[in-house]
């Protein structure tokens, strides 16, 4: 099946038709039981894609953002009650899957989930809206949060945090070479002004960050912008919760896979799924030690990346890694709700 801009709401969901090739296994094991978990909505993209090619299955649709939560249940209308939309985290959602009312909630109650699908990071129509202070290229208020009720906002952390967080928040999250440099400016800049818009800060990074620097490496406001939203919705932690999370809801047989755009992001789910697909059982004995034994196989051969032809048609698709595993389907496991 061909995927397009048009087709997608102006949003190519990013390999796309993988995701469907990485999940099948386990949605066609399920069976009629089968339900999706999409622990990032966004667009609703993946989540169309997965009710068309699976027409057996169900989705639960997740997402922190009430705004992009209504956008993607009236884009998935058309397929009924086979679709659910939940609003959460993607790391907090065992509770309100327990407590859900209705058939698809009942399912994974009882036969636990088949798939679940995390396209990590911010979405390309969160980016899209301006008012929301995402997007360093137009001027709007710094706000950054995906859920627009809860949390504090970019604003706060320029205007509150010390030298030294701001500083490290800068480096650690947006490898930020002049993240000291940018930190002293901020705190100079703050006790003229507080900051209120990101055209401000754009103007403030493009003074601070040495000319030559500026002409490479993209937009000198990528990499603070990036690592402002990631504190603002504390991601890497919500990355770290959700997969003893999901992994404990799949079913046996059930599949999981991760969709990583950062290098830090990445290495917790690497470090995650090493350490589920790998024996406890002292090395040099001839089998595994009750209660030993590795509950998940690896589905992807290290990170899978996206093809030269998918890079072409979507360029948001070139730093993706993608990471999977299934929950071997012999284990005796109890439900968490039970």
């Amino acid at each position: 099946m061909e995927f397009t801009t048009a087709a997608n709401h102006g949003h190519v969901p990013v390999m796309r038709d993988r995701m469907g090739q990485l999940l099948a296994p386990a949605v066609e094991r399920f069976g009629s039981n089968a339900v999706i978990v999409d622990g990032t909505l966004g667009a609703g993209g993946h989540t169309e894609h997965f009710l068309t090619v699976f027409p057996g299955a169900s989705v639960i649709g997740v997402d922190r953002d009430p705004i992009a939560l209504a956008q993607a249940t009236e884009r998935l209308a058309p397929f009924g009650d086979r679709f659910v939309p939940l609003q959460a985290r993607f790391d907090d959602i065992a509770g309100p899957i327990g407590e859900g009312e209705g058939r698809v909630f009942d399912t994974v109650r009882e036969h636990g989930v088949a798939g679940a699908l995390y396209d990590l990071g911010v979405s390309s129509m969160q980016l899209d809206q301006e008012e929301r202070g995402f997007a360093y290229k137009v001027d709007a208020p710094l706000d950054m949060r995906m859920d627009p009720t809860q949390g504090i906002t970019a604003a706060d952390i320029l205007n509150t945090y010390s030298h030294g967080d701001i500083a490290r928040i800068l480096k650690t999250y947006g490898d930020e070479r002049f993240a000291g440099k940018i930190a002293s400016a901020v705190v100079k800049e703050r006790e003229r002004e507080p900051f209120a818009r990101s055209g401000r800060l754009v103007e403030l990074l493009y003074e601070t960050i040495p000319a030559a620097s500026r002409r490479t490496g993209g937009h000198p406001a990528k990499r603070t912008f990036q690592a402002l939203r990631v504190e603002v919705n504390r991601e890497l932690e919500a990355v770290e919760n959700a997969v003893p999370v999901i992994t404990e809801l799949l079913g046996p047989g059930g599949r999981v896979v991760f969709m990583s755009y950062q290098s830090l992001e990445d290495k917790i789910i690497k470090t995650a799924f090493a350490d589920l697909t790998t024996s406890k059982t002292p090395p040099g004995l001839p089998m595994d030690l009750p209660g030993t034994a590795a509950k998940f196989a690896p589905i992807t051969n290290g990170a899978e990346k996206a093809s030269k032809d998918e890079i072409e048609l979507n360029p948001r698709a070139t730093p993706v890694r993608v990471r999977g595993i299934e929950k071997l389907s012999d284990l005796r496991t109890d439900s968490p709700w039970q």
